[in-house]
This record gives C-alpha cells, structure tokens and sequence, in this order.
C-alpha cells in the first residue's frame, strides 16, 4: 500500500473509531493521519511481525488523545487485526482513548498527558547512543503542546547531548483544545526557537507526502532534527477542516454519513469496522 492509500484508511478507520466509540479528538486524529501514513509506510524501520525487534526505530506519540490515527495505521501495517479497531473505547477494550501501550503491540509509550513525550524520547535517545545503539527516535507532537515548558527542557536537553537519532514532528495545525494557536499563547517565530535551541530545522506541508519524505530525509548529523509539518486540523472532511468543534466532537448521524462519503467509504456494522 503506497503512503497516500494509507493516509486514506487512517482517516476513515479514524472516523469510524470515534463513531462506534462516541469519543472525540477525531480533528486530531485526521491532522496528522498523513504524517503518520509516511512514518509507518516508509520511514520507520519497524518489523509489524516481531513488535519489539531489538534494532526498531522507536515512535511515541506525544499527542496521544489522537490514538485513533495510531492504532488504524498499526492495523493497517500488520501490527494487529484490523478486525480490533471497532472495540476502539469501548467498555473492556485495551484500545483506549487516549494511545495505550499495554497489550498493544507496536506502541512504545502510553501518552496523553500533554508535554511528556519528547521527554521520554531524549531518554529513549541518549540510552541508544550511550548503548551504541543505531535506531532513531521519532516523536509526534501537538502545536498546543509546545506551550509547555517541559518541552522547552527537553529540546534544550537533546541539543546539548548532541542527539541526531532524534526526530520531533510538530502537527502544526494551529488549532488547540479550546482555541487557534495564536490567540492562546502564540508560537511565532516558531522555527527560530528551535533553531535558537540547537536543532536542525525543516518546515513542511504535512499533508504532501513527497514534501514530508524530503524532510525526514534531512541530513542532520551532530544535531536533532524537527520537522514542523504545517497541517489542518480535520483535514479530509470538509466541515471538520480548520475548526475548533471537532477537537471534542464525535460523528454521529448524518454528519458521519457525509464524512463517510467524502472519505469515499461505507460502513457496515457487521463488517469488523472495515471502511
């Protein structure tokens, strides 16, 4: 399956997910479903037949209430059935809300508590060159989440240590819980912090795979890299695009048939969730 067909099936698995399940972040989970699709699909060196291969590179999502994303693209990888994506949040189910690693082969960390990723991965990162390791680290941030001085220590933290086997992403779709970006604490000139931090920095359009293959790709040796993907929240569904609303809500009714036509998907309940 080529990046752009699975970017496709995270965005309707995500839809769907958050349809039987009643939860929300579905805008997040569509933001970041083609950052995803080119990690999984031709960035990551991940093994889906033997989760926890001792050379994998390693991959948290930082940004974890977009779970949804995480675990389609995991399905749709090979990681587990993508039968297992319709219990997404329900009762009983180990697919939770927010990404969980227990039980959940292919996921690193358990996340949703904004701020705390990157820092784990600078931990996962120096104990790899310390080791002398060779896999890399990637970690998938929200833009709200960089309002966090946490984040600040732990990009401090990975330039001074010299850390080029790591890798932060930014879904940068200006859009946090409750409000844009700008007017909650503003994030410009966002790239020059970074680049004042001591990372290498690219910008790309996060919703173009070959622009976002040209930045993973982006040699950074003696320095983390960061890729600030310019994204828009809900993208793929055109009434959930670049608005607040769909941070928190779910599809039901006839705004999950309309999303389920514009993704160009049916939806049978009998089906195991297949879109």
């Amino acid at each position: 399956m080529n990046t752009e067909d699975l970017a496709l099936k995270i965005r309707q698995h995500a839809v769907i997910m958050t349809h039987l399940g009643k939860s929300s972040h579905v805008g997040s989970a569509l933001s970041m479903a083609d950052i995803v699709a080119v990690l999984y699909g031709e960035v990551l060196n991940v093994k889906p037949k033997e989760p926890t291969w001792p050379e994998r590179d390693r991959f948290i999502l930082s940004k974890g209430h977009a779970g949804a994303g995480i675990y389609a693209a995991l399905a749709e990888t090979g990681f587990m059935p993508i039968e297992k994506l319709k219990t997404h949040y329900q009762d009983g189910s180990d697919l939770s809300g927010h990404v969980s690693h227990k039980g959940i082969p292919g996921v690193e960390l358990s996340t949703g508590s904004l701020g705390h990723g990157l820092n784990v991965g600078c931990g996962m990162a120096l104990a790899a060159k310390k080791q002398g390791k060779n896999h890399k680290v990637y970690v998938l941030l929200s833009d709200g989440e960089c309002d966090e001085g946490s984040n600040w220590e732990a990009i401090l933290f990975s330039s001074h240590h010299k850390l080029d086997n790591l890798v932060a992403v930014v879904d940068y779709n200006k859009i946090q819980s409750l409000d844009k970006v700008a007017d909650t604490i503003g994030l410009e000139p966002f790239s020059d912090k970074w680049r004042a931090f001591g990372w290498e920095v690219v910008e790309a359009d996060g919703h173009n795979h070959s622009d976002l293959k040209r930045a993973f790709a982006t040699q950074h040796k003696g320095k983390p890299l960061v890729v600030l993907a310019h994204t828009t929240k809900g993208k793929g569904v055109s009434f959930m695009e670049d608005t607040v609303l769909w941070h928190y809500r779910t599809a039901q009714g006839e705004e999950f048939d309309n999303a389920m036509k514009e993704l160009g998907a049916s939806f049978n309940s009998d089906s195991g969730g297949k879109a």
